[in-house]
């Protein structure tokens, strides 16, 4: 082999470990500074279901989307009915029902899972009846800032395990639409 040779093997040997380090780590990254960290209340509930799973949040235990984001529902909404239109949804897209006819059953939920149809004709998942959603300005999982909103004909809460809307405590900023006050035209976000 000559030098050139070597050299080109050499570096594509670099580039091939790099690479495979860069893929083979745990994925784990301790939280930044300022944000919010979640903590798993069921471990592995998120990944086992593939759709659904608990968390802890700053406002204890809440339904998390196979992300680990917040899920929410609208006071709006009937059990099984979704009253949130196209416009609603580009600020609270739905946590799409699995594909299948079962829905199944995730560790430490003890609400009621179910399927019903968004207004989009989109299958989206229930908890105790109530259609689910996360909030688009929710940006890391463990962020709760879309509890609290009223928009959209109702207001927005976090949902329990049991499927029951997590109220805030009175002191906090998310029961009157956080610092600033109201929603601009209803929704402002």
């Amino acid at each position: 082999m000559s030098g050139p040779t070597i050299t080109v093997r050499l570096l594509g040997a670099a580039a091939t470990l790099l690479l495979a380090s860069a893929c083979g780590t745990s994925g784990t990254t301790a939280p930044r500074a300022g944000t919010n960290a979640i903590k798993a209340v069921a471990p592995g509930a998120v990944s086992a279901a593939g759709v659904l799973g608990v968390a802890t949040t700053s406002m204890g235990p809440v339904l998390v989307d196979s992300k680990g984001f917040t899920v929410y529902l609208l006071t709006a909404d009937t059990p099984g009915h979704s009253s949130c239109d196209a416009q609603c949804l580009q600020f609270w897209p739905i946590v799409s029902a699995p594909a299948g006819a079962t829905v199944p059953t995730v560790s430490g939920v003890t609400a009621a899972l179910s399927a019903t149809k968004a207004t989009s004709g989109a299958s989206m998942l229930t908890a105790g009846g109530w259609p689910l959603y996360t909030f688009v300005k929710d940006r890391s999982p463990g962020d709760v800032n879309g509890q609290g909103k009223k928009s959209f004909g109702g207001t927005w809460y976090a949902v329990s395990p049991s499927g029951k809307p997590v109220n805030a405590p009175s002191s906090s900023a998310a029961t009157n639409g956080g610092a600033g006050g109201g929603l601009k035209g209803g929704y402002g976000y």
